[in-house]
Parts: structure tokens; C-alpha cells; sequence
């Protein structure tokens, strides 16, 4: 979205792994990302946690596919997820989307309130991720995939869907 808003975090993300990483700590941790233009790659590579140093380095990735398909992959988890304080940092791991709307304040007519709706958020089991372990996310089919009259009509969702030829959708 085009809105930055500090509930950020907390309700718009993809997160194979949040925590308090930095990576500035070892010459040998960064951040790096790979984009082909069928999949989007971010991948943290060798990040240690924040004052935690000594549980070691962690290596994931998240894969993002042009067909909507999503995969995080896990090769170094030195330490159960379960274990990783959120005193400093929120630990999460999943999908989460939100959207803001801008509604006048009753208090002050020229002002605006922010209000945030979350939907859709899936949270992993963090005891499941592992050395070694990855999680696919597979996206659901939607009416919104139908770009046309007759592909809309003829569909086998059961989304008792209908087209509206004013907006094509």
C-alpha cells in the first residue's frame, strides 16, 4: 500500500521469521534479495538476534511467485522459535494484510482518524519451524481471477459469482 503507518508490523506483512535481528552485528550477515520476474527472493542470511548473539545464526528465506504461490524455507534455526523473547521485538511468522480508511473525526471536523481492518492473517506454528524445513503457501481461487463475461459465468467456484459489465469484474 502507499500508506506508512506504525501498526505497520504488526498487521501488513509476509514474515518467514520476525524477531529482532540485526544484521549489522557480523561482517557475515546480510540481508539480500533476487528478483527474476517470475519469483521475488528476500533472504536473511547468517542474522544473529539482537543482545542474543550467542544462540548463533539464523538463515530463512521467503519466495515470493509471480502465480501468487508462496514459500518460506528455513536452513539455520539454531533455537526453538518458542524460545526468541518479543520483550523488544514481536516474534511472528506468516501472512497478514490489512487496509486503512480515513474517517472524520467527530471531535475535530477538519481532522481524520485512521482506522485499520485486518483480514486473512495466517499464523504458522512456530514449533515447526526447523533446520532444514520449509512452508508452502498455495493461494485460493478468487472470483477476482476471471477476466472476463463468460469465464466468470461458466466457472466452477462456488462463489455464486455474477459479472457486472459496467466495471468488468
Amino acid at each position: 500500500g502507499d500508506v506508512i503507518h506504525r501498526m505497520l508490523t504488526a498487521t501488513q506483512y509476509v514474515a518467514p521469521l520476525m524477531a529482532n535481528f540485526n544484521p549489522s552485528y557480523s561482517r557475515n550477515s546480510t540481508v539480500q534479495y533476487l528478483d527474476n520476474g517470475t519469483v521475488f527472493v528476500v533472504q536473511w542470511d547468517k542474522v544473529y538476534l539482537q543482545g542474543k548473539e550467542d544462540m548463533g545464526s539464523f538463515t530463512f528465506q521467503a519466495a515470493l511467485h509471480s502465480t501468487g504461490r508462496i514459500v518460506f524455507g528455513y536452513k539455520e534455526i539454531p533455537v526453538p522459535v518458542l524460545q526468541i523473547s518479543a520483550t523488544q521485538h514481536p516474534v511472528k511468522a506468516g501472512l497478514s494484510d490489512a487496509f486503512m480508511i480515513l474517517n472524520p473525526s467527530p471531535d475535530v471536523p477538519e481532522s481524520r482518524r485512521r482506522t485499520i481492518y485486518e483480514y486473512h492473517r495466517v499464523e504458522l506454528d512456530t514449533s515447526k519451524i526447523t533446520n532444514m524445513s520449509a512452508v508452502e503457501f498455495t493461494p485460493l481461487p478468487t472470483c477476482l481471477q476471471h477476466q472476463s463475461c463468460e469465464m466468470c459465468v461458466t466457472s466452477e467456484l462456488t462463489f455464486n459469482c455474477s459479472w457486472c459489465h459496467v466495471l468488468q469484474r
